[in-house]
């Protein structure tokens, strides 16, 4: 009889990797979700126990161990904007899952923390070590997995290293960057991960685990353009570089924005590398050994050329994120709500047009006045926003709920509809809605732009920005339109064709053996 194992954080980077493994190991998995539409469209969705909850619902922790052999910890806050309570929340949210194990019976808690420096702990760092020990004394036997850096195609590390290589020949850095870490390759990560619950039932500790490499962050840089072909940055380590002032210069060089980008600078301050491998005597090293830093970053990469990026940095939830979605129409919110509706017919097909509403965003652009879209993610990403270049996770396919540059999908009916929401700083919310509708032997594209505003300052927003709503909004249309008529007499591509990129790429679900 197959066991229950149950599993929180299975939407974020880590958690959407794991489950499917679990899966195909004949387990029945169970997950703890605040939004059940984030599995709709993910491959294991359907194969699941779902529980609708979060960790600050008692009776939620219940109903996700209930029965349950194994549990799975793998939630934290990092990139949450609730900087002055994440470490309380993050305790609560521990002891809930704690409680909910013990008194369910559950045999073992697996959590995987960050790796412990020992001395001088980032807030983020303490905050997860706190974590790990409430776990360890819950009564259950727990294992912490202590790792650093995890490396694979849209992990935030490596996509911080990726866009400070690829963007920056010369790069000003702290001293810092010279300090030793010890990477791991998530397809590593996921296989101690996975043989931790199968650890023998008197042991309740922590592991450190780490690839076979120790590097500086420097040699991360210079590794990653050897593996992308490209010339090794000049880097200059400067005393006057605080990890505040290089967390600004991350959020606005890579994707990553700026409540991200802190911890993970903090993180580096010291050396971080494994100070004990104990975990062996227990779990075998992969088939083949640990993955080196070298050849993971050339997987992750081919994973980026192929459209199979399993999941992202920029898809996980932090604790404070909303846990009611948005009105599924804004115009039923009552109040002020602005609009900008547009219309154009074509003699392309529905389904070819569908192709490139579908495909929009990342590499492919947004089809108008590509400075305009990116003078305003630096904006975004000059306040602490997410910026324009969080990309796709597939270059064709877009899933419920999934990142996709500064927006978030709504809503998403194949062949027909595509809602998505603002995620940058903007003095209201917003959304942009995209519709196909067949008309006679071609179709109309349908584009609606939605702004509730707050106060004043919304208002303002609004109005500051509608001279160029002609321009931008009127030119989209017209040539996500065009775009679908270009290529109506050629085989329906897997892809529509790119106009003026504004983003950076990502992309599914990668092949079990093939990781990252």
């Amino acid at each position: 009889m197959s066991r229950v194992i149950a599993v929180t954080g299975a939407t974020g980077y880590i958690g959407g990797r794991l489950v499917p493994r679990l899966l195909a190991a004949g387990n029945r998995v169970r997950v703890l979700t605040r939004d059940t539409s984030k599995l709709r469209d993910v491959p294991w969705g359907q194969d699941v126990e779902v529980v609708t909850g979060s960790l600050d619902d008692p009776q939620a922790a219940a109903a996700l161990c209930a029965g349950a052999e194994v549990a799975y910890y793998l939630v934290h806050s990092m990139g949450s904007h609730a900087d002055d309570d994440f470490p309380a929340r993050e305790r609560a949210c521990a002891q809930t899952l704690a409680t909910a194990a013990r008194d369910a019976g559950v045999q073992r808690i697996v959590y995987l923390s960050g790796l412990n420096p020992g001395t001088r702990l980032s807030r983020h760092l303490a905050s997860r070590t706190e974590v790990g020990r409430i776990l360890l004394e819950s009564g259950v036997p727990a294992a912490v997995l202590q790792a650093g850096l995890v490396i694979g195609s849209g992990s935030a590390s490596f996509e911080m290293v990726r866009h400070l290589t690829d963007v920056l020949p010369v790069m000003p850095a702290p001293r810092w960057v010279l300090n030793r870490v010890q990477p791991i390759a998530v397809r590593d990560a996921l296989h101690y991960l996975e043989a931790a619950a199968d650890l023998p039932s008197d042991v309740n500790r922590a592991f450190d685990i780490g690839g076979p490499d120790v590097l500086t962050y420097a040699d991360m840089m210079r590794g990653y353009a050897k593996a992308a072909g490209l010339r090794p940055p000049v880097i200059l380590a400067l005393p006057v570089l605080t990890p505040w002032l290089a967390a600004q210069w991350v959020n606005l060089v890579t994707p990553i924005p700026r409540a991200l980008a802190i911890p993970l600078v903090e993180s580096l301050q010291n050396d971080c590398v494994v100070r004990e491998h104990s975990i062996d005597a227990y779990v075998p090293r992969p088939e083949g050994g640990l993955t080196s830093y070298q050849r993971a970053v050339e997987l992750a990469l081919g994973k980026i050329a192929k459209g199979e990026v399993e999941t992202t940095w920029a898809s996980s939830s932090p604790l404070d994120a909303p846990s009611d979605p948005l009105p599924s129409d804004p115009g039923w919110s009552g109040g002020t709500v602005f609009t900008d509706v547009r219309t154009e017919a074509s003699t392309a097909p529905p389904e070819r047009l569908w192709e490139v509403v579908e495909g929009i965003g990342g590499e492919n652009g947004w089809y108008s006045f590509p400075l305009a879209w990116a003078v305003r993610g630096w904006i975004d990403k000059a306040v602490g926003g997410v910026g324009l270049r969080r990309g796709r996770r597939n270059p064709h396919r877009l899933q419920l709920g999934e990142a996709l540059d500064w927006w978030r999908v709504e809503a998403l009916e194949p062949g027909r509809l595509l809602r998505l929401r603002a995620e940058m700083r903007v003095p209201g919310r917003a959304w942009l809605e995209m519709t196909v509708e067949p008309r006679g032997t071609g179709s109309t594209y349908s584009q609606r732009a939605v702004f509730v505003p707050h106060g004043l300052a919304g208002r303002l927003y609004w109005f500051s920005v509608l001279p160029f709503h002609g321009v931008i909004f009127r030119g989209m249309a017209s040539r996500i339109a065009a775009a679908a008529e270009a290529e109506r007499s050629a085989p329906a591509p897997a892809a529509p064709a790119a106009p003026a990129a504004s983003a950076a790429p990502a992309a599914p679900a990668a092949p079990r053996e093939d990781h990252p």
